[in-house]
């Protein structure tokens, strides 16, 4: 449904914009419905800025991201309009999404007014407690309600919620976990597997490999913007080939191990390109 051909991302950076920084360097994949594909990365590894490149945030400096074949840096007016039908975003601070002085449902009346002006209010509203029931919201618990009276899990849900009401074939989702508490989380990833079963594609943007194991189907590695390994998750994640994954996983915490400051740490092999980050010892870590 989504492809993406060799796309890089270059800023300028620096006195008069003479130096550049590339951010994303030659990435390719393919995203499709009713699978939930997962970036993962370090911050600063460029899975953001491909992120806001699909959802027509940023323009790539090179390459072509296609929908449906069509090159979406083309698109304008009624064909953009049509994308963004398809194609929604949530992003990592669900406050930042919405005007603090206006109710939270605002969100809903400017879907209703852009994108379905021919739909009466009455079915409006029936089709609305039906998108917000679907995400595990009461109606009468979040409506007219503003920002700061909302939990930051309630705001995720009500963007997905809206997005939900354009009927969208498929979700960005960069970092919409990282700032909700450890019962919310696994909710919303819960809500994303659901979404999955009912045909949605997921955009599962993390830094946390725990999370990104838990609910994808395939898996993408990046690294200083390229892309170092990608396949089905379970064999990314039980058979990693790059050292750079390799070290990646051997530095999560383990939950039925403890922290031993004791412990005679070891470094963990990395080839010329994989910086020193971290040393190793029975799953423990040790600051360089």
């Amino acid at each position: 449904m989504l492809r993406l051909d060799n796309v890089s991302k270059t800023y300028r950076v620096g006195s008069f914009g003479r130096g550049r920084l590339t951010a994303v360097r030659d990435v390719s994949f393919e995203l499709r419905e009713g699978e939930v594909f997962s970036l993962i990365g370090e911050s600063g590894s460029g899975k953001s800025t491909i992120g806001r490149m699909i959802l027509r945030l940023l323009q790539p400096t090179a390459g072509s991201i296609k929908y449906g074949g069509d090159d979406i840096a083309g698109l304008k007016r009624g064909a953009l309009k049509d994308y963004y039908r398809n194609v929604q975003g949530v992003f990592q601070d669900p406050f930042s999404s919405y005007n603090p002085i206006f109710k939270a449902d605002r969100i809903f009346k400017m879907v209703h007014a852009e994108f379905f002006p021919e739909v009466s209010g009455d079915e409006w509203r029936a089709r609305l407690e039906d998108a917000l029931e679907s995400v595990s919201l009461n109606p009468e618990d979040v409506l007219h309600k503003y920002p700061h009276q909302l939990s930051g899990g309630q705001l995720q849900r009500l963007l997905i919620a809206r997005a939900l009401l354009l009927d969208i074939r498929y979700l960005v989702a960069d970092e919409i976990i990282s700032m909700l508490d450890a019962s919310t989380r696994i909710d919303v990833l819960n809500l994303l597997a659901d979404l999955k079963e009912r045909g949605l594609g997921v955009l599962f943007i993390t830094h946390d490999l725990s999370l990104g194991n838990y609910i994808s189907d395939t898996t993408v590695i990046l690294r200083h913007g390229s892309i170092v390994e990608m396949g089905e998750t379970e064999k990314v994640f039980g058979n990693p080939q790059h050292p750079y994954t390799q070290m990646l996983l051997a530095s999560v915490p383990r939950l039925h191990a403890k922290w031993n400051g004791g412990a005679q740490a070891r470094a963990l092999p990395e080839p010329a390109d994989v910086p020193a980050l971290v040393e190793i010892e029975s799953g423990h870590l040790a600051a360089l």
